[in-house]
């Protein structure tokens, strides 16, 4: 029996799969492999990658940051800060015919359910490529101000810092 795709922790082999999909997926926001070794290193247990039928589908990039300050594209943290306000997605990726089928809802439930567990009362995330209208299915609501709107250029005209409130029970 086809084993389905499952949502698993990163390793540190996984990063050149990762890399061939975040060139294949975000042609027009690439980043450097630096940046996804760097984000492994400094915060693995935000790091996930969708496997199915033994190939990497998928992949979610996550950790601790400051809100309203979301980290320029193809760019290293160095650290994360003691001092941070949000949970922030920096990617959650799928191949096209992974998408459609729950796995970015189900990550992001697990995303949510790590960060309330890990003291953050919220998630972030800068939503690009017409990607709205997903993330407000899923609970996200525009927190722009002018200022990021001059920040966020580099993702593209229609980037838009998002925000989604976590509940003390779970939500």
């Amino acid at each position: 029996m086809a084993r389905p795709a499952d949502w698993r922790a990163m390793a540190t082999e996984d990063l050149p799969a990762v890399k061939t999909l975040a060139d294949h997926i975000h042609v027009d926001h690439p980043e450097d492999m630096a940046v996804f070794e760097e984000r492994l290193a400094l915060y693995p247990d935000g790091c996930r990658v969708l496997e199915e039928h033994g190939r990497l589908i998928g992949y979610a990039l996550t950790h601790p940051w400051r809100f309203g300050a979301p980290p320029a594209l193809n760019s290293r943290l160095q650290t994360i800060p003691v001092d941070a306000t949000t949970y922030y997605l920096h990617d959650v990726a799928l191949l096209p015919d992974a998408r459609g089928k729950g796995h970015a809802a189900g990550i992001v439930n697990q995303i949510a359910e790590h960060a309330r567990t890990s003291g953050f009362d919220n998630l972030s995330l800068v939503a690009v490529n017409g990607s709205r209208v997903f993330w407000e299915r899923l609970g996200f609501r525009e927190a722009m101000t002018q200022a990021l709107r001059r920040k966020l250029s580099s993702y593209g005209s229609d980037s838009l810092l998002m925000r989604r409130e976590l509940s003390p029970s779970g939500t």
